[in-house]
């Protein structure tokens, strides 16, 4: 039980009512409310809080906080209180309700359009491996210690966060590896977080559909730099020209890394193929079990953060060379009943799909073709639909346009803007099949043996989301039954 002037520490009230009533739970969501609990009503991006209020009382609400005057009440029962900007405090009063678990953990904070998954899993696996009791916050699970949870954000909502590390604390968890996405911060999710390393790996355009400009999607990023303490670090890819733009005015300890240009941590690839990656990090040689330069970067950024951590830095470079990618990135299926490779990856931006394209054309050999499966989200950035198409169709040898998860949009709206980015001739070997799973098969109809499937843009998930409601679907799944 906490007092609702407790949780209030630090939040601007304008007006308030029994502020010494005691609250068994606090949540911004009306269904999760219990007897006793303070529900948080605010107007969020699609759904408007306030409009819950009196299904919060009928669950066991006590306390009412809002931030529009025409919902505040002087009630006999119900304590309510208004204050300006509810979005930007919720994750104060959640961390004051969990006893502000954040300075209890070394948090290591993850932002950037791609890497973010993979720097975030690859460090937790670090961390554990070195005997660190290590918690992650990721787009594929969320893991306090031993117990696993399915993660549905990127970054969860500020008072399921707060609860997780509150969780975490119990666990005596030490370290916590976590994706911090541009969403999160831009609404205030990670406000209350205390970030001991930020880490940026790189930004393109993405999420326009949410942030209108490209400079807009960048403002949002730089937030957890600027709300470092000096006592924090940053860490930045340098070979990204908004690595710098991340740190300006940032107080923090600034640490950068690099595999093109001079920096704190620097690497050099040797040799990249299909079974692994042969690099250097600051000198000292090192074969890993991914692939790809953009992985080269993804390491650099978690040996860089071991560093700062103050690890033994030989025993790091061991331990990362048995690491593995995060699920459904650059994960590869080698076939047996046919012997070609299959290769799953979430790559749902341009960027990030040509980067994916590149990698494999770099380490495939001469009689191997290149076949890929891709699609576009719905109700998502649109103007990604035709460079997605173009991208893949400039590097693959065959195209087969697919769904991805067309939420409320008809899928093959969707693939016909897709099309646009494919010019005249070309379109005769793109070939559209609108169920994903019948385009799955047809990839594994085409290749022959030594080519190499690339299914993009789902990558760990394991459904597929139409007309709001997820469907069970693993693309991994259907082509290892396909291949193997």
């Amino acid at each position: 039980m906490k007092r609702l002037e407790d949780i209030l520490d630090g939040v601007r009230i304008r007006k308030a009512a029994r502020l010494e009533v005691k609250i068994s739970g606090i949540t911004n969501d009306s269904r999760k409310v219990k007897h006793g609990f303070a529900f948080i009503a605010y107007k969020g991006v699609a759904v408007d809080g306030h409009e819950y209020i009196e299904s919060a009382i009928a669950n066991g609400a006590t306390v009412i906080v809002v931030e529009d005057d025409k919902y505040y009440k002087e009630d006999s029962a119900v304590s309510y209180v208004l204050i300006d900007k509810v979005q930007k405090s919720v994750s104060l009063m959640a961390s004051n309700f969990y006893n502000r678990p954040t300075k209890k953990l070394s948090v290591i904070g993850i932002t950037g359009t791609n890497g973010k998954t993979t720097v975030a899993t690859m460090l937790w696996k670090l961390l554990t491996r070195l005997g660190y009791k290590a918690g992650l916050v990721s787009t594929v699970d969320i893991r306090v210690g031993d117990k696993v949870y399915p993660s549905v954000l990127t970054t969860p909502d500020p008072v399921d966060l707060q609860r997780i590390f509150y969780d975490m604390t119990l666990e005596d968890v030490t370290h916590v590896a976590m994706e911090v996405s541009s969403h999160a911060l831009d609404q205030g999710r990670v406000e209350s977080i205390d970030f001991d390393v930020a880490v940026f790996t790189n930004i393109t355009h993405d999420h326009l559909d949410y942030h209108k400009t490209f400079a807009e999607y960048i403002k949002a990023k730089k937030m957890l730099f600027d709300k470092l303490s000096p006592k924090a670090y940053a860490l930045t890819n340098l070979d990204d020209k908004n690595g710098n733009v991340m740190v300006q005015n940032c107080g923090a300890v600034k640490r950068n890394y690099a595999l093109k240009r001079p920096a704190d941590y620097k690497s050099r690839i040797i040799s990249n193929d299909i079974n692994g990656l042969h690099m250097t990090v600051q000198d000292q040689e090192v074969f890993l079990r991914v692939i790809g330069e953009f992985n080269a970067y993804n390491t650099l950024a978690v040996y860089g953060v071991s560093d700062i951590l103050g690890m033994d830095q030989v025993e790091v470079l061991r331990v990362i060379s048995s690491i593995d990618s995060a699920e459904g990135r650059m994960d590869v299926v080698a076939g047996i009943k046919k012997e070609c490779t299959a290769i799953i990856d979430y790559a749902h931006t341009p960027d990030a799909l040509e980067k994916v394209l590149l990698t494999i054309r770099s380490i495939r050999k001469k009689n191997q073709s290149i076949i890929t499966v891709v699609g576009a989200g719905g109700d998502r950035d649109r103007s990604k639909r035709p460079k997605m198409a173009a991208i893949a169709n400039r590097y693959s040898d065959k195209v087969i346009l697919t769904s991805d998860n067309p939420r409320s949009e008809d899928p093959e709206e969707i693939l016909k803007e897709m099309l646009q980015g494919v010019e005249g001739s070309d379109k005769e070997g793109v070939a559209v099949v609108t169920n994903r799973k019948e385009a799955i098969k047809l990839s594994s109809m085409l290749a022959q043996e030594n080519d190499i499937i690339l299914i993009a843009g789902k990558g760990h998930e394991k459904y597929q989301e139409i007309m709001g409601q997820r469907y069970p679907f693993d693309d991994k799944e259907i082509i290892r039954a396909l291949l193997c």
